[in-house]
């Protein structure tokens, strides 16, 4: 089947923007579709104009059934940077697709800066928990975000306060490219209350205040970088346990018995549009676990109330699994070996001789490698300083055939 389907972007400066080829797809079109904004850009006519409501689903629906008509998406900017291009072409084979893309709002705020895009992190706020912001405020980051609407300016700068991130200089820049193009430079500290057109796109340069916590990408952040009732993996053996489990971009993990939530959310934290979820039967926990993920910008994690084994027969199969508890509960291992992909990790840790016995009673049967990891911390001792030992944690890893 030949292209049907057309996706457009186009910008503040309407139809004169367009590209020929652009425009002969818009003029052509027997059903135009896009926002309120984008189809008063078109001038009437007698054809059919289908504008987005909520659900979004419900118009992808109706839009992938008009495949016997020629259909013109208008989109802003570039519709696969964060547009609905990127949703069309889950559902549309590539094959009955023409995209056309404007200049994004990220290339024109980098235009706009003398920002280079390729040493730039960009991301949305629109209709996504602001709490993701949290991944990406590093000191010297430049971070791009496009807003939800006038509102969340305001609310990034109290988050980098927040954060101890207020002498960060921010930018908010309105309308490019159009007629009502308008600009705003303040500090996060210095921001108030101002609130802006909807259609914004904020650039922020972040910097740390002295007291600012360093909460890196890599894995192992501190301890007291996470809520937790004693039940936490400590930062050494984390990182221990994230090396083994490999985060790997795009992958999915199960965090089995997750206690506070540590492991599922640095793995979350260490590459992109990683998945996972974090399985724990206590209702306390389950509210630390929420609790983490906001803080530490991974509030798409997904959290399972439940006992294992029972709680994981309908999950999505992973790529990834640690058991952090229950490794001494019946079938838990060999389940979660059982649903793991091909080529995928297993890691377990325990801490007390039972578990260690389940682990080396597995590791017999199944093969892999098992460590012995021991951590201990200098402290004070009286007046001098002195070595406290952690409980040494017995890790299994295993990688599927």
């Amino acid at each position: 089947m030949s292209a049907w389907l057309s996706v457009v972007g186009i910008g503040e400066d309407g139809l004169a923007g367009l590209s020929p080829a652009a425009r002969s797809l818009v003029d052509g079109a027997e059903v135009l579709v896009g926002g309120t904004r984008h189809l008063a850009m078109v001038p009437a006519d007698r054809r059919e104009r289908l504008t987005w409501g909520s659900p979004l689903g419900e118009l992808v629906d109706e839009i992938a059934n008009r495949h016997a008509q020629r259909v013109c998406v208008l989109a802003t900017g570039d519709p696969m940077a964060y547009g609905i291009g990127v949703t069309l072409a889950r559902r549309i084979p590539r094959a009955e697709m023409t995209v056309i893309p404007a200049p994004s709002a990220f290339s024109l705020a980098a235009a706009n800066l003398g920002w280079s895009l390729a040493e730039v992190e960009t991301l949305t706020l629109h209709g996504r928990p602001l709490e993701a912001l949290h991944a990406f405020v590093q000191p010297g980051a430049r971070l791009l975000l496009l807003s939800d609407d006038g509102n969340t300016p305001r609310q990034v700068a109290a988050l980098l306060c927040a954060r101890h991130y207020g002498d960060s200089r921010m930018r908010v820049l309105a309308h490019m490219g159009g007629t009502q193009e308008s600009t705003v430079d303040a500090t996060a500290r210095d921001w108030g209350e101002r609130v802006c057109p909807d259609f914004n796109t904020i650039a922020v340069e972040c910097v740390a205040a002295a007291d600012a916590t360093l909460l890196p990408r890599v894995p192992g952040l501190p301890d007291g970088a996470f809520r937790h009732d004693g039940q936490l993996t400590k930062r050494e053996v984390r990182a221990v346990t994230l090396s083994s489990l490999a985060p790997v971009v795009g992958q999915h993990l199960w965090d089995v018995g997750a206690g506070c939530g540590s492991i599922a959310i640095e793995w979350l934290r260490a590459a992109r549009n990683t998945t996972a979820a974090a399985v724990e039967r206590r209702a306390d926990r389950i509210a630390l676990i929420a609790a983490n993920a906001s803080a530490l910008g991974t509030p798409h994690l997904q959290i399972i109330t439940g006992e294992a084994p029972a709680a994981l027969k309908n999950l999505p199969r992973p790529d990834a699994v640690f058991i952090g508890g229950g490794v001494t509960a019946d079938g838990v291992l060999d389940l979660c070996w059982e649903r793991l992909r091909s080529g995928g990790r297993l890691v377990a840790n325990a801490v007390t001789v039972p578990g260690e016995a389940a682990l080396a009673a597995w590791y017999g049967r199944n093969g892999g490698s098992l460590t012995r990891i021991a951590i201990a911390r200098a402290s004070p001792v009286g007046g001098l300083t002195g070595w406290r030992p952690l409980m040494p944690v017995t890790q299994l890893a295993a990688r599927k055939p």
